[in-house]
């Protein structure tokens, strides 16, 4: 028995020396306490002139409680995977050197160079969450660096599954950061053209799903505390979209949340050029992150009421 007593009081002190009790990870303190969680949904292929002419009821209602611009830029290659890339690291591509947008038959993967919005978060102790309607989007799925991650099995699904996947996601583990991806419009644009009736469609029906996020934050009891940020990654022309061409390179840039200015145009600001990069160093301001010294992108301040 006292052999017994003995490597019980050991064990203990070897515990509490070698700290193999975790101990919770407070959270950092964030400049708009308001604001407890930061969704971004990217409309793959929007391009903002399109997202105008559409009829988007759920959008339109953003822009009147937020602050918006539709002259934000992407990165110069204007194609999917290094725009999100840069969108989620703040950096350009050839920081993060994620330059390819397939996947690619590698013997192991290959991750950025620098950590994900989702890496820094969940680093702080955030739950955080990525859900893509693209295969590829696992370039980003660093393991260990995000909570709950949904990518399709197949190279493409549909907004709807990504949707139902959001749902669930936001009510069960109410994320700080949440991700999401929404593949339709781009899809469309490369089948039947930028602009076509049938991406006009895919784009009104983009809308819904939009307003299925917000009801989502809505029936989780969160969205008095979130920032919501909807953008894209790129726009197109013809069949396609590519590098440098400033019908792909424009993007939209819409943001609601506690704190932020109501119907606001951001191009009012002339010295203000939103890029994608700024989306991630805005998240991050927000969170309470820090803002590394080799981000491309700053904080979007100006989005947001002075004073706060």
């Amino acid at each position: 028995m006292k052999y017994l007593r003995r490597l019980a009081w050991f064990l203990v002190t070897a515990v509490a020396i070698f700290g193999q009790v975790p101990s919770p990870v407070a959270q950092p303190q964030r400049p708009i306490p308001a604001i407890e969680h930061v969704v971004i949904i990217s409309i793959d292929g929007l391009r903002p002139d399109k997202a105008l002419q559409a009829n988007m009821p759920t959008l339109r209602a953003m822009l009147k409680e937020g602050a918006y611009s539709f002259w934000a830029k992407t990165t110069a290659v204007s194609i999917t995977l290094p725009s999100h890339t840069s969108m989620v690291t703040g950096v350009n591509p050839r920081k993060h050197g994620i330059e390819w947008n397939v996947d690619l038959p590698l013997s192991k993967p290959v991750y950025p160079k620098v950590p994900t919005l989702m890496e820094m978060a969940t680093r702080a102790g955030y739950v955080t969450a990525m859900i893509a309607g693209k295969d590829k989007f696992d370039t980003l799925n660093k393991p260990g660096t995000i909570t709950r991650v949904f990518t399709p099995t197949k190279a493409t699904t549909n907004n709807d599954e990504v949707v139902a996947v959001a749902e669930k996601i936001i009510a069960a583990d109410r994320p700080g950061v949440t991700f999401i991806h929404l593949p339709d419009v781009d899809v469309a644009g490369h089948q039947k053209g930028w602009g076509s009736p049938e991406q006009l469609a895919a784009i009104e029906r983009t809308d819904s799903h939009l307003a299925r996020i917000l009801a989502a934050l809505d029936g989780a009891g969160l969205r008095a505390s979130t920032f919501v940020l909807v953008t894209a990654d790129h726009g197109g022309a013809g069949l396609t979209h590519g590098p440098d061409d400033a019908r792909s390179r424009h993007i939209p840039w819409v943001v609601v949340g506690p704190g932020v200015r109501k119907n606001c145009d951001l191009t009012q600001i002339e010295a203000l050029e939103v890029r994608t990069e700024d989306t991630c160093a805005t998240a991050c301001w927000l969170l309470g992150l820090p803002q590394m010294p080799y981000f491309d992108g700053k904080p979007v301040r100006q989005a947001f009421t002075p004073g706060l």
